[in-house]
């Protein structure tokens, strides 16, 4: 029975996909993923960032290649799978990666339009304190 081995993952490209074809022709791509993390400790405000290396196969290859670019983001969900090797010493290595089986762009929004509608909220907020600052005037 097979173990439960699946990872969902949001970050950027840090660098452009590569496609290239294995010796029976199959498409593969390659390209790595930064995920950033936010958290805070004692009063600071500090960043983790882990850059994951991705392979996409057949035609989310092909569709990871002619779709996305370095900086831009993207949700994978996929599996880890570990590569293990010899070094030219003979030491053992090994390295994790994430096979994607689903690939989608993560949306993109565009800032001035939230900014404009901070400030009305903000504005119309006065109001509501004016007015009820008035009302209290009133009733006291």
């Amino acid at each position: 029975m097979n173990s439960v081995n699946s990872v969902i993952i949001e970050g950027n490209l840090v660098r452009d996909p590569v496609l290239t074809e294995t010796p029976k022709g199959t498409k593969v791509c390659n390209f790595t993923v930064a995920s950033n993390r936010y958290y805070k400790q004692d009063d600071d405000y500090l960043k983790e960032v882990t850059f994951l290396d991705v392979e996409a196969w057949t035609r989310l290859a092909v569709y990871s290649e002619s779709n996305f670019t370095k900086g831009k983001g993207v949700r994978i969900v996929g599996r880890l799978k570990q590569d293990r090797w010899e070094d030219k010493d003979g030491n053992p290595r090994s390295r994790l990666k994430l096979v994607a089986e689903y690939l989608e762009k993560r949306p993109t929004f565009n800032k001035e339009p939230f900014q404009q509608e901070d400030e009305s909220l903000e504005e119309s907020a006065d109001l509501v304190e004016s007015e009820s600052s008035v009302e209290t005037e009133t009733v006291i």
